[in-house]
C-alpha cells in the first residue's frame, strides 16, 4: 500500500466555527492530504444553489484524494452540482455527501487510513 500524507483532523465543529489540526479556526473548510486552507466560495460563485462548482474539488483531485466528503451544511442547505459529481466520478473519486456534523464525522475515520479529503460549510 502507498503512503500518502494524512489528511488533517477536524477536532471541533459548532455553527459557523470549525477548528482543523494545524490550519487552524474559520467557518467553512477545504481539505485534503497533507493539509487544507479556508474555503472562500467567492473563489468560483459558490451558492447554496446550485451549490459546489466543479472548480471548488479540483483541488482536492491534486492533492491526490481517492475518497472526497462533501458536507451539505449543517441544515442540508448546500447543495452539489451535477457536473461536480460527474468530475469526481470520471476521476474515479469515490464520494460522500452528508450534513456537516456526520460528515465531518466519517472525514474523520476515513483520514485514519486513506487519502481523503472534504469540503465543509459550518452553517445552514
Amino acid at each position: 500500500m502507498t503512503e500518502h500524507p494524512r489528511s488533517p483532523r477536524i477536532t471541533h465543529l459548532s455553527w459557523g466555527r470549525m477548528e482543523v489540526v494545524g490550519i487552524g479556526t474559520g467557518k467553512d473548510f477545504k481539505l485534503f492530504p497533507g493539509g487544507g486552507r479556508e474555503w472562500d466560495w467567492g473563489e468560483y460563485g459558490t451558492r447554496h444553489l446550485p451549490g459546489i462548482q466543479p472548480e471548488d474539488v479540483r483541488e482536492l483531485l491534486d492533492h491526490g484524494c481517492a475518497v472526497v466528503v462533501l458536507s451539505r451544511g449543517m441544515e442540508l442547505r448546500l447543495h452539489t452540482m451535477p457536473e461536480t459529481l460527474s468530475l469526481l466520478e470520471s476521476a474515479g473519486v469515490e464520494v460522500h455527501s452528508a450534513e456537516t456534523s456526520a460528515a465531518v464525522e466519517l472525514y474523520n475515520r476515513l483520514a485514519e487510513s486513506r487519502p481523503v479529503g472534504g469540503l465543509f460549510h459550518s452553517t445552514c
